[in-house]
C-alpha cells in the first residue's frame, strides 16, 4: 500500500509559455511585427492598451528564468518560437540573431537537464503574411511549412519534441470569427477557411520535418473541452452537438481521421461550401502524429437558444461559433477562475478518455492546464492556494485517466510565469512565478513550490 498517487516513471513534468507573452524585445535582434504587435498597438483592442513590447523581458532574462525552472525540478520546458524573430518577413532566409537567441536558450536548457519542447506557432503570424491574406489564404500554409523546415534545420540537432500549432481553434475562430484576438477580423467564412489552412500547414510541416528526422516526436496541440447540454432535452443535446463539433471534432476528425464530420459540414452549409478544400488536403492534414497535445481549462455547458437572451462575451461570443451563433452558453454556479472559466477537473478525464476511445491511438500530453486567479504579494510571498487546489484536482484527473488506460505521457502546467494574457493584457495572472512588470522581479508562488514537490515525488498525496 502507498499513501501517494504515483505517476509512471517516464512521465514528463513540465511548464509552458509562449513567445509573444514573455519575450519582449519586440523590435530587437531583427524581429519585425507580428499580428499581435499590430493588434495590441491598435487602441481599444487590449485591456488598458497593454502590449507585448516588454512582457517578461525573457529575451534578456532567459538564463534567470531557466535557473528558476531548475530550482522547480522541471523535466521539460515547452516554449514557442517567434515566427517574425526567426523569419521576419514570413519567407526567405532565417534571421541569424533570432536563430542565435533560440540556440542559446536550447543549449542552456540542455545544460540544466531540461528537455526543450518547441511549439512552432503560438499565434504570432508575421504581419506581411496577414497583409497577403493571413490564414484564410492557402499560401500561408505553404509559408508555414517552409518556416517549420527552416526552424527544424537550425534547432533539430538538439530539439526532438516539436508541436506545429497551438490551439488552431483560437487562431481561426477568435482571430477571424469574433475578432477578439489578432488579427481582429470578423468573417465567419474566413474563420472556417483559416481553420482548414492552419491544419493544412500543420500537415505539411509534419511531413517536412519527418522527411529529415523520422525519429523526432511530432504533433499538434488542440484546446479541447468537455461539452454538456444544460438539460437532457433534444434541443439542448443538439446545441451540445453543435458546439462540440466546432470546438473539438472540427479539428480532431481531420487530423486523426482524415475527414470533416458530416454533421459539422451540414451545420456550416450557410457559411461555406468547403470549396477551399482541395483534393489531397485531407491526406496531408491526417499525416500520422507521434504525439497529440491537449490543452484543457474548462467545460462548456450549453442550451438551445432563447429569443432575446444576450450571449456572453469573449470566447463565448456568437461570432466564435459560425453556423451555431444562437446556441447559449450557461453557467452553473460552480467555482470559477479569474477568467470566469468554470473549474471542472472531471471534464479533463472525460476529454482524455474520449480521445483515447474514439480516435486512433496516439501518445497524449497535457500541453497546457492552469488557472488565473487574483494573486497578492504579501511580505514578499504569494500564497496562491486556489491555484494549488486547481493543479491538484487536475493532476488527480490525469492519474485517473492513466489508470483507465489512457496513454497520457506528460503534463505541462500553464504557465511558468505571469505574462501578457493576450487581449486581457497584464490583468490576468496564470503563472506559478509572480512577475512584477515594473521591476521584472520574479517571485515563485506557493504553487511553484507545490509543483516542485509533485515532480520530486513523481506523484500526489492520496486523499
Amino acid at each position: 500500500m502507498t499513501n501517494q498517487l504515483i505517476f509512471p516513471s517516464t512521465f514528463l513534468w513540465g511548464a509552458a509559455t509562449a513567445a509573444y507573452q514573455i519575450e519582449g524585445a519586440a523590435t530587437e535582434g531583427g524581429r519585425t511585427p507580428s499580428i499581435w504587435d499590430t493588434f495590441s498597438h491598435t487602441p481599444g483592442l487590449t485591456k488598458l492598451g497593454h502590449t507585448g513590447d516588454v512582457a517578461c523581458d525573457h529575451y534578456h532574462r532567459f538564463r534567470e528564468d531557466i535557473k528558476l525552472m531548475t530550482e522547480m525540478g522541471l523535466k521539460s520546458y515547452r516554449f514557442s518560437l517567434s515566427w517574425p524573430r526567426i523569419q521576419p518577413n514570413g519567407s526567405g532566409r532565417a534571421n541569424p540573431e533570432g536563430v542565435d537567441f533560440y540556440q542559446r536558450l536550447v543549449d542552456d536548457l540542455l545544460e540544466n537537464g531540461i528537455e526543450p519542447w518547441v511549439t512552432l506557432y503560438h499565434w504570432d503570424l508575421p504581419q506581411p503574411l496577414q497583409d497577403a491574406g493571413g490564414w484564410p489564404a492557402r499560401d500561408t500554409a505553404e509559408r508555414f511549412a517552409e518556416y517549420a523546415a527552416l526552424s527544424h534545420h537550425v534547432l533539430g540537432d538538439r530539439v526532438r519534441y516539436w508541436t506545429t500549432l497551438n490551439e488552431p481553434w483560437c487562431s481561426a475562430f477568435l482571430g477571424y470569427g469574433s475578432g477578439a484576438h489578432a488579427p481582429g477580423l470578423s468573417d465567419p467564412e474566413a474563420a472556417v477557411k483559416a481553420g482548414h489552412h492552419l491544419m493544412l500547414g500543420h500537415g505539411l510541416a509534419v511531413q517536412a520535418i519527418r522527411d529529415v528526422r523520422p525519429d523526432h516526436e511530432l504533433g499538434i496541440t488542440l484546446n479541447l473541452y468537455a461539452v454538456s447540454p444544460q438539460q437532457d432535452t433534444p434541443a439542448d443535446v443538439d446545441a451540445a452537438r453543435r458546439i462540440d463539433g466546432l470546438a473539438n471534432r472540427f479539428f480532431l476528425d481531420p487530423i486523426l481521421r482524415g475527414e470533416y464530420p458530416a454533421d459539422v459540414v451540414e451545420d456550416l452549409a450557410k457559411v461555406t461550401d468547403f470549396g477551399h478544400v482541395r483534393e489531397g488536403d485531407m491526406e496531408i492534414i491526417s499525416t500520422p502524429l507521434s504525439v497529440l497535445g491537449i490543452n484543457y481549462y474548462s467545460r462548456h455547458v450549453v442550451a438551445a437558444p432563447i429569443e432575446g437572451v444576450e450571449p456572453e462575451p469573449y470566447w463565448r461570443a456568437p461570432s466564435n461559433w459560425p453556423g451555431s451563433e444562437q446556441v447559449r452558453f450557461v453557467t452553473r454556479g460552480v467555482p470559477v477562475t479569474d477568467m470566469n472559466w468554470e473549474i471542472d477537473a472531471p471534464g479533463l478525464v472525460e476529454v482524455l478518455e474520449r480521445v483515447h476511445r474514439e480516435y486512433p491511438e496516439v501518445p497524449l500530453y497535457i500541453t497546457e492546464n492552469g488557472a488565473a486567479f487574483v494573486d497578492e504579494v504579501v511580505d514578499g510571498e504569494v500564497d496562491d492556494v486556489d491555484r494549488v487546489a486547481y493543479f491538484d484536482a487536475h493532476l488527480r484527473a490525469c492519474h485517473t485517466a492513466i489508470e483507465a488506460g489512457v496513454p497520457l505521457r506528460g503534463y505541462f502546467a500553464w504557465s511558468l510565469m505571469d505574462n501578457f494574457e493576450w487581449a486581457w493584457g497584464y490583468t490576468k495572472r496564470f503563472g506559478m512565478i509572480h512577475v512584477d512588470y515594473d521591476s521584472q522581479l520574479r517571485t515563485p508562488k506557493s504553487s511553484a513550490r507545490w509543483y516542485a514537490d509533485v515532480i520530486r515525488r513523481n506523484g500526489l498525496a492520496a486523499q
